[in-house]
């Protein structure tokens, strides 16, 4: 790399850190792929990012593809590369911009873990008095995971959930999710009831003369529960299920997305239950709902 290439790359790199507060981890990326570019160049004998063409900036891209770098690898380099040459263009350090016809690759969203029925019954049933936590916590548990279920809420709005924002006679509660967003969001019978039975017969044992605030669940010392906790709560009870997957507390969301849209709930009104702001973002759960019509077409379709 020559000193000019390095200082070029070293106020770039500047620039990211100073104005757009890139965080330490993504900025090391950036390093990694700028380095690897530069690397790439001086092998064929070009200097530096300024006398890169636009066939060098493509024969780089088909060399991560053809060395295997993931699709989501592959746009990150191709990101830094891009803000590399836009920062040199707008320093006047280059006349054009060898990146600008470059595409990024695109990038299929993973599907979400999603329990089956029985699977989430099993978890529910597991929070019961066999579960043997002191107090009878296994009301708070299993208030807590049914609510989570019934309302399909983040554990962030579930740990913030007031007994204010419980509507029982309409069976709603009131979330305020991101940015403070206020949403209404139907929950069901069973959830209440167990909401009831916890509330009568564990929660006012926990809030006795404790500053407990208005919060819903509270852990055994009365303050309002943790998300961390959830986390332990929700991995508690996957495990007593005996059921050998990945879940957290926001599996319990993607279920809850997933069944409504399996039982014929319209796309809109999820998203409105989710608090999605955008319809794309509640839109995965149609590719979990498409992978289920291909199953059962292949059970039962003759020629599946």
């Amino acid at each position: 790399m020559t000193g000019r290439t390095r200082r070029d790359t070293e106020e770039y790199f500047r620039f990211l850190q100073l104005e757009k507060g890139l965080a330490p981890n993504t900025l090391e990326a950036y390093r990694r792929d700028v380095a690897s570019y530069c690397s790439f160049l001086a092998d064929r004998n070009v200097a530096g990012p300024g006398e890169a063409t636009d066939e060098h900036a493509a024969a780089f891209v088909r060399a991560l593809s053809g060395v295997g770098l993931s699709a989501k690898s592959i746009a990150r380099t191709i990101s830094a590369l891009k803000g590399l040459h836009r920062y040199l263009l707008g320093e006047h350090k280059i006349a054009t911009d060898p990146t600008q016809n470059l595409e990024l690759p695109k990038i299929g969203k993973p599907l979400p873990d999603v329990l089956s029925y029985d699977e989430v019954e099993r978890i529910l049933c597991a929070a019961a008095p066999s579960a043997d936590k002191e107090g009878g916590l296994w009301l708070r548990d299993r208030a807590l995971l049914e609510t989570m279920y019934a309302t399909g809420i983040r554990v962030s709005e579930a740990v913030t959930l007031k007994r204010s924002d419980i509507f029982a006679d309409q069976q709603l509660i009131r979330v305020f999710g991101k940015g403070s967003k206020e949403r209404l969001v139907p929950i069901g019978t069973p959830a209440l009831e167990w909401i009831a039975r916890y509330a009568d017969g564990v929660r006012v044992k926990l809030a006795a003369a404790k500053q407990t605030g208005d919060a819903v669940f509270l852990n055994f010392r009365g303050r309002p529960l943790s998300r961390v906790a959830v986390w332990n709560i929700v991995k508690e009870y996957t495990r007593k299920a005996g059921i050998d997957k990945d879940v957290h507390p926001h599996t319990f969301r993607h279920s809850f997305a997933t069944h409504l849209l399996e039982g014929g709930a319209d796309l809109r009104s999820v998203q409105e239950m989710l608090g999605h702001a955008d319809i794309t973002t509640t839109q995965i759960y149609t590719h979990v709902d498409r992978e289920l019509m291909k199953a059962e077409h292949k059970k039962f379709h003759p020629r599946g």
